[in-house]
């Protein structure tokens, strides 16, 4: 992995491949789901991100809405890399995935295919395009967790 964080061509070819065919990108209406709109009051992004958790675990993980580029990309890749992880390492990938956009230290293992996004920090105006998916997801499992808490 650490060899694709130095050929801007394969990182392009991640980010082009998760816009042209983004994964898990149909809303369900099973009984469930949780779900977080967000929306960007600077670009076009404006998506929902819909999980199901069960027991602990991220059973699954969808999204849809409009958005740019990056975003789609982005909450794709997060929507493969949440699905079947515990809470807790869920949470991991995500604080691994802000640090990473900060421009601080990470695990490339852990993020995979979301090192393509390793150079966005360097971009003020694409920084909340990479983020706003994986910032409702991280919501998202913090009201999980608040949920198990109080039954």
């Amino acid at each position: 992995m650490a060899d694709l964080l130095k050929d801007p061509m394969v990182l392009r070819q991640i980010i082009m491949d998760h816009y042209e065919y983004p994964r898990n990108h149909t809303l369900r209406e099973e009984e469930g789901y949780v779900q977080k709109h967000m929306a960007s009051e600077s670009c076009i992004d404006d998506i929902y991100v819909q999980t199901k958790i069960e027991e602990g675990k991220v059973k699954e993980v969808r999204f849809d809405g409009i958005a740019c580029t990056i975003s789609t990309a982005s909450t794709s890749i997060m929507s493969e890399l949440m699905q079947g992880k515990s809470i807790e390492e869920a949470k991991a990938i995500i604080r691994n995935y802000f640090a990473m956009i900060d421009q601080q230290e990470y695990d490339e293992e852990l993020l995979q295919e979301a090192v393509a996004f390793a150079n966005v920090g360097k971009q003020a105006n694409r920084i909340k395009c990479a983020t706003i998916g994986w910032k409702a997801m991280e919501e998202l499992l913090e009201e999980s967790e608040g949920d198990a808490h109080e039954e």
